[in-house]
């Protein structure tokens, strides 16, 4: 049974190449927003090490076992006694030579409670300069993932993921409350789409979405936008982080809000396959 009201947070850090700097800054911050009374705390894609020079994570990475970042993540969530959503964080697989950009849920008693591999791979050009290939270094998901925690019905999304809206309606079909997309969007695509497909997928699904981002300029070089957004079921921005500088924010939200908008517009309800047309040739 979930709650009604509920207290969130986002985390925005500029995370680097050093996988210790940044534990401990990005713990601070997740200790700051509970010590604001944030229940469930989310932070970025690429947590604790963010680089994406040929080669260089995968150096760096570990299988979950033995992850001195996951364990310090999972550490402090006991301590303070909060759900904690590690945005993604770079894995060693087993049976690939590629990695996962896995997220990590976290409940108070530091268990994870659900894992999710992001499913859609970011390989675009997008005009900044640099070239991304992420289906080089990473292996895709394969499944959707919903976990039912005591605060709230939760679906797990990664940063490009939020261009597939089929992932989203997914979801929330499948019940979502609240729909997290841990991100570290590109300045020039965060700039052009960031605020908008968030808000789409707010509106189309009815449920919170919470966007945790990576914001500034990092040591590898990459620029990211920033701009960690909580978007309530109707569209709405509840709270947006001042440009792209690390920080906290937080909302108190009703998850009540949740069946408002979708017994207003309740689009989840429909799932009709269309014949296609094409006039012309």
């Amino acid at each position: 049974m979930t709650r009604s009201d509920i207290r969130v947070a986002c985390i925005q850090t500029t995370s680097g190449v050093e996988i210790g700097e940044n534990i401990h800054t990005v713990s601070a911050l997740i200790t700051e927003a509970a010590e604001r009374g944030a229940e469930f705390i989310a932070t970025p894609e690429m947590t604790a090490l963010l680089d994406i020079r040929p080669g260089k994570t995968r150096t760096k990475a570990l299988p979950e076992e033995k992850d001195a970042a996951l364990k310090a993540f999972r550490d402090l969530a006991k301590t303070l006694e909060v759900w904690l959503l590690i945005g993604s964080h770079a894995v060693r697989l087993p049976t690939d030579e590629r990695l996962a950009n896995r997220s990590f849920l976290i409940s108070p008693d530091g268990d994870i409670i659900a894992r999710y591999d992001k499913m859609h791979m970011f390989d675009v050009e997008v005009g900044d300069g640099q070239s991304y290939r992420e289906s080089k270094a990473y292996c895709p998901g394969g499944e959707a993932v919903l976990a039912r925690t005591p605060l709230a019905i939760i679906g797990l999304t990664i940063c490009y993921d939020l261009r597939f809206p089929h992932l989203f309606r997914t979801l929330a079909q499948a019940g979502a409350e609240i729909i997290t997309c841990p991100s570290a969007f590109t300045r020039v695509t965060g700039k052009a789409h960031w605020h908008s497909l968030l808000r789409a997928r707010a509106i189309e699904t009815g449920a919170f979405v919470m966007a945790p981002a990576q914001g500034g300029v990092h040591e590898d070089g990459r620029e990211t936008f920033g701009h960690s957004l909580i978007i309530s079921p109707w569209g709405e921005i509840i709270v947006e982080a001042e440009g792209d500088a690390p920080g906290v924010i937080w909302a108190d939200i009703d998850l009540d809000a949740v069946k408002s908008a979708r017994s207003r517009i309740p689009a989840l309800s429909l799932d009709v396959d269309y014949e296609l047309h094409i006039a012309g040739d």
